[in-house]
């Protein structure tokens, strides 16, 4: 009873709440990023020994990718991958009370149709859901492969907005945000601190083109306005090398010099070629947001609010790193299977399935609020970080941008626009 009554003061349990193992048992899972199922007496007994497994199976295109600008951002080799095995080890620590054991298993090529192939095969025997960090025409080709098949694939790693729309999936769930959730998330909070007037900069990379088309959709929704717009050419060789500083810092001003009136540079820079060099070098003393400088992202790093702290001290523990947004997406996207398998207290493929389209489902995210699916085209709903590298800004949806049924709604395509047909 002692140590109920500290659990009691130490997270400020309304008055009259029974302190129970039970109870205990709750808080531990809502701690764990998990809404507390309600436990009967068995819950509290030992987990059963005839545990039913649930594969999930984690595929992974190998892409290669120039080093970026600052040592600082060069991925660890595990990005993604621990963010899948800490949301396989919060799924057993509900899912053994329950009967429930979650496996964790890989595949990796850097070709799209061994992937495809292999992916085929580990579903023929048995493996029903796909968790994807690859390129977007490999999510298409194992979706179409996997159509008829009970397979279900949870993309992670994609922002394409036609992945949501055009080229929508039925079988296709997206836990990444997509490119119009990042703009707006942004979007909104510049127009709140009434930064209205835009300089954009875009790269020459496809990435770079639909970010720089998801910040214009967002302007007008939103009611910013673009002044300018200019695209900054990367040449051959004029990545920075040792003393390549000075050059950068003659470079910037002039291409920002004579720029339209404006309140903030607004950058497009997916494929990281420049952006890092427009912060503090433009000609006008103005902000940097978009890909770099204030950013708009699933998840950072300090993050402490909403049990925060305790999620990226347990990740910290596992991995040995602090969580960057890859895998966050990922551990929502193996989070959302064991959720539903909690939720329906099942391991069977059509009722885990099941519950991930109804309107019941759920998950915890860290971040103040259920996340759920929308129904028109399989993108998670969720609030997202504007941050800066060191340090969260603030939360979108922003104040006063409402929606008719939620305001997560107002963070890229809504229903009424969706040119999904599932």
């Amino acid at each position: 009873m002692e140590e109920c009554e500290a659990h009691r003061r130490a997270h400020r349990w309304k008055a009259g709440t029974r302190c129970t193992a039970s109870a205990v048992l709750a808080l531990g899972m809502l701690l764990l990023g998990g809404a507390p199922t309600p436990l009967h007496a068995q819950s509290t007994q030992q987990p059963a020994t005839d545990a039913k497994t649930i594969g999930i199976l984690l595929v992974h295109e190998k892409v290669d990718r120039p080093p970026p600008l600052s040592l600082l951002d060069i991925p660890p080799s595990d990005d993604g991958v621990a963010g899948a095995k800490q949301a396989i080890a919060d799924n057993n620590n509900t899912g053994r009370f329950l009967g429930q054991d979650f496996r964790l298993d890989m595949i990796e090529s850097a070709k799209p149709d061994e992937l495809v192939a292999e992916a085929v095969k580990q579903v023929a025997a048995g493996q029903h859901f796909l968790v994807l960090m690859v390129q977007p025409q490999t999510v298409l080709a194992l979706a179409d492969a996997l159509k008829d098949k009970e397979a279900l694939l949870l993309n992670a790693g994609v922002p394409d907005e036609n992945l949501r729309e055009e080229d929508c999936r039925a079988n296709v769930f997206h836990t990444s945000p997509s490119r119009a959730m990042l703009a707006d998330a942004l979007a909104q909070y510049l127009v709140w601190k009434q930064w209205r007037r835009w300089f954009l900069i875009a790269g020459q990379q496809p990435e770079d083109i639909a970010f720089a088309e998801a910040l214009k959709r967002a302007a007008k929704r939103f009611g910013a306005r673009i002044v300018e717009e200019r695209t900054f050419i990367v040449e051959s060789g004029s990545r920075r090398a040792d003393g390549g500083h000075e050059q950068v810092q003659q470079q910037i001003p002039l291409f920002t010099q004579n720029a339209a009136a404006h309140d903030v540079v607004v950058v497009a820079d997916e494929s990281e070629q420049f952006g890092e060099y427009l912060p503090f070098r433009t000609w006008e003393p103005r902000p940097v947001a978009g890909t770099q400088g204030l950013v708009a992202t699933s998840w950072h790093p300090a993050l402490e609010q909403w049990g925060g702290t305790q999620f990226q001290n347990r990740f910290r523990r596992s991995a040995n790193r602090t969580m960057r947004p890859l895998d966050y997406d990922v551990w929502l996207a193996v989070r959302a299977i064991g959720e539903a398998a909690t939720r329906r207290r099942s391991t069977a493929f059509a009722e885990i399935s099941a519950h991930l389209r109804s309107a019941e489902f759920e998950v915890a995210g860290f971040k103040g609020q259920r996340l759920t699916f929308r129904d028109w085209n399989g993108q998670l709903r969720q609030p997202l970080l504007i941050a800066t590298p060191k340090l969260p800004v603030s939360v979108s949806p922003q104040p006063g941008f409402l929606h008719q049924f939620s305001v997560l709604d107002t963070l890229g395509i809504d229903r009424p626009e969706t040119k999904c047909k599932m």
